[in-house]
């Protein structure tokens, strides 16, 4: 259970509040939808056992939860109902852990229902849990990375790119993460072209793919919670020396890093490895972003691959290796493979394809 190890962690504070999202579906395996403006509140004291309170009309979804759960309904003002429960644990003052992506609206009421409580962010404790994956946490990730992998082969081999715009191939991206076993997109595709290629956070437009383009595309995929990040870029008709010049570069310098990948070197090791080939070459002005980020319930989470980060890796810990380099005004190359710390302590990928250029 994931609870008590929270629980274990929680010496210094009497109770962490977390509503639904990642963090919540984590703790208890639960994703309610559509919860709104509604009180769905899960309520884990350092020391008693949790509890859940949750509108009336998830009942029948939470009533094989092996967590005690309250419900309300709408007659009912739950934010009492919160209080009198923390006044039964003699919780009535004291620090309390609050997730970040609470509502805004949600956490306001909380504070003025009791108000003698000091806040303290969950975040830095539940990433301390979240950031090394169990096994079947991995065998989860593989699966993403299995379904943007066979998008990708199915865009190369169906030559899916010349002549349609880049938001034709976004709608196909998540058209084919969902028919290849997706729940969905783990963030919206980015599909860049030719100079477009320069924004590293393009948002597709109409701009038709043509021949001597290098595409970036960039795109995740969900599976039962769990997200895939991958990035290719690949070559329509022929390009200039320079585009593949740069290509050659930016393989070179995620392979370095990849290569780096182990137990016991910090994560600010794996940025630098990318960052020094970029550099050699004469272009570490145009890596413009950190070369990689945490992967797991969240697109994005610890630990993040910075020049600056001095997080040690650990077994089970996944991220991103994504270096880039960006030309403005004439083109852009990223390439990004899903990573792992695999049980020999060595780094593994997540993501099968082949990173040779690929010219369509």
């Amino acid at each position: 259970m994931r609870i008590p190890r929270l629980q274990e962690m929680m010496e210094q504070w009497d109770a962490a509040l977390i509503t639904p999202g990642t963090t919540f579906y984590y703790l208890t395996g639960l994703n309610p939808l559509g919860t709104l403006e509604r009180l769905f509140l899960l309520v884990v004291p350092s020391t008693e056992s949790p509890f859940i309170i949750a509108p009336k009309l998830y009942q029948q979804e939470l009533e094989d939860l092996p967590i005690r759960t309250i419900f309300w309904s709408d007659q009912e003002d739950p934010y009492l109902i919160f209080r009198e429960e923390m006044r039964k644990l003699r919780i009535t003052y004291g620090k309390i852990l609050i997730e970040e992506h609470m509502p805004a609206g949600i956490l306001l009421k909380l504070l003025s229902t009791v108000k003698d409580y000091k806040l303290e962010p969950l975040g830095p404790i539940i990433s301390e849990l979240r950031m090394r994956k169990s096994p079947e946490e991995i065998e989860l990730l593989k699966k993403a990375a299995e379904i943007v992998d066979k998008v990708f082969y199915h865009i190369v081999e169906n030559e899916e790119l010349r002549g349609k715009s880049e938001k034709e191939v976004a709608d196909l991206i998540e058209f084919l993460i969902k028919k290849f076993g997706g729940e969905g997109n783990s963030f919206p595709p980015i599909v860049a072209s030719g100079p477009n290629g320069a924004n590293p956070h393009h948002t597709p437009g109409d701009r038709k793919i043509k021949d001597g383009d290098l595409v970036i595309m960039d795109y995740g995929a969900i599976y039962r919670g769990y997200c895939s990040d991958i990035t290719r870029t690949v070559a329509v008709g022929k390009i200039s020396g320079e585009a593949r010049k740069v290509y050659e570069i930016v393989k070179e310098a995620q392979e370095t890093a990849f290569q780096r990948v182990r137990v016991g070197v910090r994560a600010m090791d794996i940025d630098l490895a990318a960052r020094g080939v970029i550099e050699s070459y004469g272009y570490g002005e145009y890596f413009i972003h950190r070369t990689g980020h945490g992967l797991g319930l969240d697109v994005h989470e610890e630990p993040y691959i910075t020049g600056t980060n001095e997080r040690i890796l650990e077994k089970g810990m996944v991220f991103t290796i994504e270096p880039g380099i960006y030309l403005p005004g004439k083109l852009g190359v990223r390439i990004e493979d899903d990573v792992y710390v695999n049980e020999e302590e060595r780094g593994e990928r997540l993501t099968r394809v082949d990173r040779e250029l690929k010219v369509l």
